[in-house]
């Protein structure tokens, strides 16, 4: 649609700065649409295999019917090549007392020991609605100290349907391709 406006020449920029503040980007003109996935059944070795040979750092982990149960990475990975370290601790009278939260270990080794990807993948994610906008979008990558969101379909109340994968890598190109001359 078009507007013609008979007005001074910067009366006529400062409408079309703000037409153009108005058509902010939103998650979806951004991400990247059916990323590729796995389910918490998927082999490490599969895993691993599909991240190295598509060049990703990580992605959504679904059931059958799509919903979104977690996400692998990298950092999920690397447990399997480093090891966990156990707690240091001190005896006192045949006590030992842990000098860090033992569970933290726990969790450590039960990724570093995994052979699935349900067993080492992140459970708590971070999503995003495709309608969002893109600021927002950034903020929680930056919030959380994250590399992805990933992208869900907020319609259904009930599941949490997995449309896209949004990346720092995806907003960095999209700042680059939309920067002024």
């Amino acid at each position: 649609m078009f507007l013609i406006v008979f007005a001074p020449r910067n009366l006529i920029i400062g409408h079309l700065l703000m037409l153009s503040l108005a058509a902010d980007p939103v998650v979806n003109d951004v991400m990247t649409p059916d990323p590729i996935s796995v389910t918490s059944s998927t082999s490490l070795t599969q895993a691993i295999q599909l991240i190295a040979d598509r060049h990703i750092s990580g992605m959504p982990v679904v059931e059958s019917d799509g919903k979104l149960v977690g996400v692998i990475s990298e950092s999920d990975l690397m447990w399997q090549e480093t090891g966990a370290n156990p707690p240091p601790y001190i005896m006192v009278l045949d006590s030992v007392i842990y000098l860090e939260n033992p569970a933290t270990f726990e969790r450590e080794l039960h990724k570093a020991l995994g052979q699935t990807v349900g067993e080492v993948m992140t459970k708590t994610v971070i999503t995003i609605a495709k309608d969002a906008p893109l600021k927002q979008a950034a903020q929680l990558l930056h919030r959380h100290n994250i590399h992805r969101l990933i992208v869900v379909d907020d319609t259904k109340s009930d599941t949490k349907t997995v449309v896209g994968i949004l990346t720092r890598g995806d907003i960095i190109r999209y700042m680059a391709s939309h920067q002024e001359e």
